[in-house]
């Protein structure tokens, strides 16, 4: 959703949405994660580089370290503000969710 200056990509799940299909990998489903927020930001003009604000939702807090590099290489020289938040998700073969807000590009 896009309102203004402001994009507001939630719910970002590990499927991919093209064979919707899930990875039984955090690491993976991390990956996916990013690439469908990618996705979403393109189409409202703006990038992971806009990234202003992340939350992470991970059901098992202590495995958060495992999707810290991957995270590092999409989001290490943009450094946006972050939390995470250990909870449960709506499917049990999710273990990741992730929600970004950023900035776009207007004409």
């Amino acid at each position: 959703m896009a309102v203004g200056e402001w994009v507001f990509v939630s719910g970002t799940t590990g499927f991919d949405y093209g064979t919707m299909s899930i990875s039984d990998s955090l690491v993976e489903q991390t990956e996916q994660c990013l690439k469908n927020i990618e996705f979403a930001l393109r189409q409202a003009s703006s990038s992971l580089q806009d990234v202003v604000r992340v939350t992470y939702v991970l059901p098992n807090g202590a495995e958060f370290d495992r999707c810290w590099p991957v995270l590092r290489k999409h989001f290490g020289e943009v450094r946006p503000a972050a939390m995470m938040i250990s909870a449960g998700l709506a499917d049990p073969r999710m273990k990741i969710e992730i929600e970004v807000t950023a900035l776009r590009s207007l004409p």
